[in-house]
């Protein structure tokens, strides 16, 4: 069933992503990783301890490796993380003007990098949008990625007379949509490549301090890692949670991925099927990290067989779970406008 709004006032969506580089040079990454690594959010110490050495060292050492990575998933259109979240807007729109019976602008915004937050918020603000469903593409909530988009929002909004109306999507770790989008993507793999001995889910890990303090985000993980078992019907010998991405010397979340893979083949585990849960998109982590680097951990410790499986990216489940969390938040602002 249709619903129809009245051509005034509109609403529209802003989709919100970590971010990317603007190409894949040294220059373009520290421009990126000082934003990146300057938020209170991703590093919360002291700036006083902090600055110094992200300016001092790490911004020095840090950008030229990291470029030589993001060269390595390039594409000729650009960073993938970019270009599939462009499909990710363009096919969520078509879906949802379809069903409100009215076009729906649905605009990308980048906690770092480009296009801004704000520059979202300024192009649906363009296109008649006074009501937006902000929907961060974090399946399961931290202080270190959702909460650093409410903080931009925050500040978005303090610049501006007259504010939109704003809605904000916090979680979807255990959506029945997004399991079943992810049980899908697990079982079309397996008619593809066969079963392997075990599932991997790998997980972005933060500070295991940050959980210690009251972040949610490992238990969501846990959730989203046994809700998805259960759907695919898994015994718990053949599957396994795994955090990958640290940085720095502190603890964080454990077992990490990179460990954990150099174990498994002396365990009997020859052969892995590995999914990234908390990545609505492919990048950076799971196109270099995870599908290379981590598969020559595997290999070079005895596995025979690793296998990656891509990330829900613009799959038709994956929109029509955007969808679906969309209406959820936007359904009462259509029954008001419905004619």
């Amino acid at each position: 069933m249709s619903l129809t709004l009245n051509p005034s006032p509109a609403f529209g969506v802003l989709l919100v992503n970590l971010g990317t580089p603007d190409e894949p040079s040294p220059k373009a990454v520290k421009r990126f990783l000082r934003q990146f690594l300057s938020d209170p959010r991703v590093v919360d110490l002291s700036p006083w301890i902090w600055q110094p050495l992200l300016n001092g060292i790490i911004l020095n050492t840090r950008p030229a490796k990291v470029a030589k990575l993001y060269q390595s998933v390039w594409t000729p259109e650009g960073s993938p993380l970019m270009v599939i979240s462009a499909r990710q807007a363009q096919k969520l729109a078509v879906d949802l003007s379809a069903t409100f019976n009215q076009t729906i602008p649905v605009e990308l915004g980048m906690s770092y990098g480009n296009p801004s937050i704000d520059a979202g918020f300024e192009r649906l603000k363009d296109q008649g949008a006074e009501r937006i469903v902000v929907l961060p593409l974090y399946p399961q909530y931290s202080c270190s990625t959702v909460a650093s988009v409410f903080d931009a929002v925050a500040r978005y909004l303090k610049t501006v007379r007259d504010m939109p109306q704003v809605r904000f999507n916090k979680d979807y770790f255990d959506h029945d949509a997004y399991i079943a989008a992810l049980a899908h993507s697990v079982t079309r793999h397996w008619k593809t490549h066969g079963q392997a001995d075990k599932l991997l889910l790998s997980f972005h890990g933060i500070p295991l301090r940050y959980v210690k303090e009251g972040d949610p985000y490992r238990e969501q993980c846990f959730v989203t890692a046994k809700l998805l078992a259960q759907k695919l019907e898994l015994s718990e010998s053949q599957w396994q949670v795994c955090f990958q991405s640290r940085f720095g010397r502190e603890e964080w979340l454990t077992p990490y991925a990179d460990k954990l893979l150099a174990e498994l083949p002396a365990q009997g585990i020859k052969s892995v099927d590995v999914i990234c849960p908390a990545f609505a998109t492919d990048c950076l982590e799971t196109l270099e990290e995870i599908s290379i680097g981590a598969k020559e951990t595997f290999l070079d410790a005895g596995g025979s067989d690793y296998r990656f499986i891509p990330c829900l990216n613009d799959d038709e489940l994956h929109i029509e779970l955007l969808r679906q969390l969309i209406q959820e938040q936007a359904v009462s602002w259509a029954h008001t406008q419905a004619t």
